[in-house]
């Protein structure tokens, strides 16, 4: 069971790397800075990684966050985060 808890924080910092990722390769967009952009791109796909890892052998419908996570993934624009909230607000 411990190592269920050492997942999801991993897993809640990859989406938040994500985030930041994307706001990085964003203003890269706005400013017309191609290193922005790439090293934006670059730690974006890092945390898909990352995040993909920390959800191995994670069940959402008893681990996840419910609502609050299925709403930051929307936010985010993060599918997977959106459908294990889903997932995990049915057994909330």
């Amino acid at each position: 069971m411990s190592s269920n808890n050492n997942q999801q924080p991993g897993l809640v910092a990859s989406h938040a790397e994500y985030v930041k990722a994307a706001a990085v390769e964003t203003i890269g967009s706005v400013t017309g800075s191609q290193e922005w952009q790439q090293s934006g791109a670059q730690q974006k796909s890092q945390a898909v990684e990352d995040m993909k890892h920390a959800s191995e052998g994670r069940e959402p419908q008893n681990q996840g966050y419910g609502k609050p996570e299925e709403m930051l993934g929307r936010a985010t624009g993060c599918e997977g985060m959106q459908n294990e909230g889903a997932e995990s607000a049915k057994k909330q």
